[in-house]
């Protein structure tokens, strides 16, 4: 885990930098809002890495932001094994993703963007193309 304190950067910049991120390879990258010394709002940047890609984000971060240090720690990760299977519905083909663990299923989502295509496509809200699709998906269990 990588971490560092932004309190003064142009906000603009997050949402070149999240997706850069992700493109090199984070696993995970996230925002919180923090207040910092002198009582001034920050930003905290968190990005989940692999342990030989930690030189990657020092670099990205150092290079893209105002930052002037960051903060390391091991962390452990547990994660459920996913399967992605085809479901066909009123709008066709979908992707839904299962997760397991132990090889059973605990849980189950349409794709999230094949879910906005469809809505886009359809003119229907993208919480409408959720519903249908998880209506026919339990309708199949």
């Amino acid at each position: 885990m990588l971490e560092t304190n932004i309190d003064d950067m142009n906000p603009e910049i997050y949402s070149y930098l999240i997706p850069l991120l992700f493109e090199k390879g984070a696993l995970d990258v996230f925002l919180t809002n923090i207040i910092m010394k002198k009582n001034r709002p920050g930003v905290k940047i968190s990005i989940l890495s692999k342990e030989e890609e930690v030189q990657i984000f020092e670099d990205i971060l150092f290079k893209q932001t105002t930052t002037l240090g960051i903060r390391k720690y091991k962390i452990q990760r547990e994660t459920l094994d996913r399967q992605f299977i085809k479901v066909n519905t009123r709008f066709g083909i979908v992707t839904i993703k299962h997760a397991l663990r132990d090889g059973k299923v605990l849980k189950y989502a349409p794709e999230y963007e094949e879910c906005k295509i469809i809505a886009e496509e359809y003119d229907l809200p993208i919480k409408d193309v959720y519903q249908e699709i998880l209506k026919t998906i339990n309708k199949k269990l």
